[in-house]
């Protein structure tokens, strides 16, 4: 089937007055220096700053986010306050599950591209509560399917994760790897919406980028995050809980260079791969208008360490409850971005040491520590 392509009502020039005309005109010529995106989850830790680095280099941004109470709403807010004003933004708040609100945005704003960051987060609390990831994560993001799908989208890149590599083992994680042995509902989740997407690059031609993000860290971080949780409980004198007894690795990445990666593939609408053949399948392309990318720092560092950059950062020890690995998380995580380097010449630059500062100096400033 073929997607809308309009993006904008036919006119009748003959029944316009002429100067009306050339602000017409003028008004195309601008919108297309420019591009508008919607972004889901804006008022999110990725989302927000995202959105700062596209109203930054003039893009308009239509922002959409339900400010739920997985964790502070306030925190929220105040990354929303840093943009809200900006002549460039709209702020819709409502969730992806409501279809009604989604086919609306689409049909009002008629947005070009569109980065989908809202979801439901965290593998633990998918163990606890597993029908908030269909909710969210599965039944939201196929109204954002549908919207992309009938007003002629020109790109969808949206949220994946290295939880989707599951049971796997074979470090670096690589996208030309099977990951269909996930071990949390979330990641289930999250696979399932690199399904749901090729399907509709494939029936409908819609471009669409699945970026698998691992382990994001940096100021206005989320509370739920061991980076929060530690420094938290650290400054409060209070002991932190370490699984796995501090034996994870981690491929943890600082938030600026996550939206380094996102904007540079946002810019370049996902290809179909001409080498693609269904006898030996590549499952990082396709056939269709589909791509998955990797976006880490290609650098794991050991819990342990990164405890102790925090600890350095602070000024303070730590006093740590070693404890077993939890159900549902993996060991380690290790991402191979050759792909994403390679295509996009997409390189991180900040170091765990750099990065924790600065999520410090972020921290003892906004809660006055």
């Amino acid at each position: 089937m073929p997607r809308v392509a309009p993006r904008c009502p036919p006119t009748d020039a003959a029944t316009r007055a002429p100067d009306a005309i050339v602000r017409q005109r003028h008004f195309e010529q601008n919108e297309r220096l420019s591009m508008k995106v919607l972004v889901t989850g804006a008022a999110g830790f990725i989302g927000s700053t995202l959105t700062l680095r596209l109203l930054a280099r003039g893009d308009t941004v239509i922002g959409l986010d339900n400010h739920n109470d997985y964790y502070d709403p306030s925190l929220k807010e105040a990354r929303l306050a840093r943009f809200a004003d900006h002549p460039n933004y709209v702020h819709v708040r409502a969730d992806l599950a409501d279809r009604a609100v989604i086919e609306g945005i689409f049909t009002d704003h008629r947005p070009q591209r569109v980065v989908n960051l809202a979801a439901q987060a965290g593998v633990r609390y998918s163990i606890e509560n597993p029908l908030a990831y269909i909710h969210s994560n599965i039944v939201g993001f196929a109204h954002i399917l549908e919207g992309c799908r009938h007003h002629g989208v020109d790109h969808l890149v949206y949220a994946s994760t290295s939880s989707v590599y599951g049971a796997n083992t074979l470090m670096p994680f690589s996208i030309h790897q099977n990951v269909d042995h996930p071990l949390s509902l979330y990641a289930a989740s999250k696979k399932s919406n690199e399904l749901m997407a090729h399907t509709y690059s494939h029936l409908y031609g819609l471009p669409t980028t699945g970026l698998r993000f691992f382990t994001v860290y940096g100021p206005w971080g989320r509370p739920d995050m061991a980076l929060f949780k530690f420094t938290k409980a650290i400054l409060a004198g209070e002991p932190i809980q370490v699984f796995n007894y501090g034996k994870h690795r981690r491929d943890f990445t600082y938030v600026d260079d996550i939206v380094e990666g996102i904007v540079r593939v946002l810019d370049r609408p996902a290809p179909a791969n001409p080498a693609w053949r269904g006898d030996a399948p590549d499952p990082g392309s396709s056939a269709a208008p589909w791509r998955v990318y990797n976006i880490g720092n290609n650098a794991p560092v050991e819990l342990l360490d990164y405890i102790g950059a925090i600890e350095k950062a602070l000024g303070m020890k730590a006093q740590m409850t070693l404890l077993p690995l939890q159900s549902g998380d993996v060991p380690d995580t290790y991402a191979d971005v050759s792909d994403l380097t390679e295509q996009f010449d997409y390189r991180p630059n900040t170091s765990v040491e750099v990065g924790i500062a600065r999520f410090v100096d972020w921290y003892r400033d906004y809660f006055k520590v």
